[in-house]
């Protein structure tokens, strides 16, 4: 079978760039074109990192002979990226978020859906150890009851001397709910086998980045699933700088159950399980990760295969919705809304 042909279109944030490595090695794939239209962004890659930039513009790019675009360009112009992607016939694949609008997301949906084309998205929390085994004590096992509440810390280190600029500058970033709390979005449905049913509230605001009074570094959520479990979420940009991807408490969550709780962490080796029924707290050993799987399920998802993680089209467009929704409640102070 002949490889998909895949371009880049845009690496304003680095996350692309992991995709960018797996892509030139795996099988089934043939990176055959990059654009960054950013100049200095564009030459810093190129030392940095040896791309190869084949094209002036993104739309050439998308234009030219391929069957997947990879889009990593800052926040609020993916969208356009990817609906223009796949007015062209293109599957698109993006980093988190895929766009930054309602609709913007409901014209990508109904395109994808005429054509028959699929999107793909960076969601990696389904391919983390901590994720996996929540999942198989949680929805597998039911190793904790019924679930009740959930408790998020999403805290994210600001950098900002080393931040893109463009995270700063209006009407490129899309909102940190959007930015961050993606992820979570995505990861409990996946965990629980449960679907996000109502929002209760949801809060931005500027805390500490004075220096850019439109940035709201703070985020804070509270919605409920379809159970009537409560989950309660943070995901501002208060964490620690040098420390706040290693920290212990960076993605740690907390699932409380009828019978006990289970607490994960990205920076915690085990996954902690508390039973009425203990007097101590059980360290359950990870698996191992499966570090892009979110790749290797778009390719299913292309193929008509079923992937191991479940990440499709469907699940990515319903995470974006709910995420969009719950961020422009937020920007409107609207509480109390079906999701």
């Amino acid at each position: 079978m002949e490889p998909l042909n895949m371009t880049f279109a845009g690496f304003r944030h680095n996350h692309i760039l992991s995709l960018y490595k797996i892509a030139m090695t795996a099988p089934g794939i043939k990176v055959v074109g990059a654009c960054e239209e950013d100049k200095a962004t564009r030459e810093n890659l190129e030392q940095s990192h040896g791309i190869n930039f084949t094209h002036e513009s993104i739309t050439d790019l998308i234009h030219s002979e391929c069957d997947i675009v990879a889009i990593g360009d800052y926040f609020e112009r993916r969208g356009t990226i990817a609906i223009t992607a796949l007015e062209c016939g293109r599957h698109i694949i993006s980093d988190k978020p895929l766009c930054t609008k309602l609709s913007q997301l409901y014209q990508i949906a109904d395109l994808a859906h005429e054509r028959g084309l699929k999107i793909g998205c960076m969601l990696t929390m389904r391919d983390s150890a901590y994720c996996i085994m929540a999942r198989q004590l949680i929805n597998n096992e039911h190793r904790i009851g019924k679930i009740q509440a959930i408790q998020f810390g999403g805290q994210h280190p600001l950098n900002i001397d080393s931040r893109p600029a463009w995270y700063f500058e209006k009407n490129k970033h899309g909102g940190t709910i959007t930015d961050i709390a993606v992820h979570m979005i995505d990861a409990i449905p996946w965990i629980t086998g449960l679907e996000f049913k109502e929002l209760q509230s949801a809060r931005t605001w500027n805390a500490f980045v004075k220096k850019y009074p439109h940035f709201c570094d703070a985020a804070q959520l509270m919605v409920s699933l379809n159970n009537g479990c409560g989950v309660i979420g943070d995901v501002s940009y208060f964490a620690p700088n040098k420390a706040g991807y290693t920290m212990p408490y960076y993605w740690r969550t907390i699932f409380w159950g009828e019978y006990g709780l289970l607490e994960i962490s990205a920076n915690i080796k085990s996954a902690n399980l508390l039973l009425h029924t203990d007097n101590k707290i059980q360290k359950i050993e990870l698996p191992p990760s499966n570090p892009g799987g979110y790749l290797q399920s778009f390719l299913n998802d292309i193929a008509d295969k079923p992937s191991a993680t479940n990440l499709n089209t469907e699940n990515i467009l319903k995470t974006m919705q709910v995420t969009l929704r719950i961020q422009e409640a937020a920007n409107n102070k609207k509480f109390n809304l079906g999701l």
